[in-house]
């Protein structure tokens, strides 16, 4: 049985319809022991970080989710939750994952970029990882034309990004049996205003303006910031995977 975790955050009927469709049997509840017995647990949210937070602490839920050892996969702001901080009512979250949730574009998220493209993403045999750039091929089917981690934005280039990043954008540097039979550059959905700072626990990368964590990864706990439930054929593969953990 599979726990959807209800703390009064966001429509959860997409991810119910979504699981409804790979044939998954689920519970939406909030409580610890149906939590604790589950077999798979998703939580899933939209909204503000500091207020959802709130809520998770008014359940108990904070204590109870860092504690499970069944594969857990948070949604958005659930997984922002996860993290260790949010600037989004600077917001005291779970800690999780060793990372903190910024604003796009805020003096954290700009410096953060910067070092980022300044050298500490090298791969294993020592050389850079190039920047990433959708297009569309003869068949009209998205592909990236090359790798994440970009130079952070110009001033000029700041006013023509929108915030909330709303819509279609790739991952990429796929890791872990979560992004199983999924391909670098497929298009996933995406509605935020935060992101995740790039850091070591990063499973998949995309790039708005500045690169951010895509998923994240650390033992049994997953993360993805883009909505898998609204992501089509690789969002469904992404559920399924999960699923199969």
């Amino acid at each position: 049985m599979i726990a959807i975790i209800d703390y009064d955050t966001g429509n959860l009927r997409s991810v119910k319809n979504a699981l409804h469709r790979l044939g998954a049997e689920f519970v939406v509840t909030s409580e610890h022991d149906v939590i604790r017995g589950a077999e798979k647990v998703l939580l899933p949210g939209v909204g503000e970080a500091s207020a959802a937070m709130q809520k998770l602490r008014e359940r108990g839920l904070d204590e109870v989710i860092p504690t499970l050892q069944v594969p857990v996969l948070g949604i958005c702001i659930g997984m922002q939750l996860m993290c260790r901080h949010s600037e989004e009512g600077d917001a005291k979250c779970m800690g999780i994952f060793d990372t903190d949730v910024v604003r796009f574009f805020s003096e954290r998220s700009l410096t953060d970029s910067m070092q980022t493209s300044s050298g500490s993403m090298l791969n294993s045999s020592g050389s850079m990882q190039t920047s990433s750039g959708p297009f569309l091929n003869s068949s009209d089917s998205m592909q990236t034309s090359s790798g994440p981690f970009q130079n952070p934005p110009s001033p000029t280039e700041l006013n023509d990004l929108k915030i909330p990043h709303m819509g279609w954008n790739g991952i990429e540097e796929l890791k872990t049996g979560l992004f199983d039979g999924v391909e670098d550059g497929a298009f996933v959905y995406y509605v935020h205003s935060f992101h995740a700072l790039m850091c070591d626990e990063a499973i998949a990368v995309s790039h708005h303006g500045v690169d951010f964590c895509g998923a994240l990864c650390k033992g049994n706990f997953y993360g993805t910031q883009f909505h898998p439930e609204k992501s089509g054929a690789t969002g469904a593969r992404i559920l399924h995977n999960f699923l199969k953990l």
